[in-house]
């Protein structure tokens, strides 16, 4: 009984140890688009925020 313990433990600890190299985290293409969509709206946002300075500068530049 003891050798079949000892046994099922070795085989589960060998398991783990190849299964576990399986979990690095690899970005795949659905996350690597992602991540282009972020950066674009970031920017996107960047870009419109300057613009409605300009916009609030052209506004008061007017009322004086």
């Amino acid at each position: 009984m003891k050798l079949v313990q000892i046994v099922s433990a070795a085989l589960v600890a060998s398991a783990l140890l190849v299964a576990l190299p399986g979990c690095e985290r690899n970005e795949g293409p659905a996350e690597q688009a992602g991540k282009s969509i972020d950066n674009a709206a970031t920017k996107a946002g960047d870009q419109i925020e300057k613009a409605g300075d300009a916009i609030k500068d052209t506004a008061q530049g007017d009322n004086k």
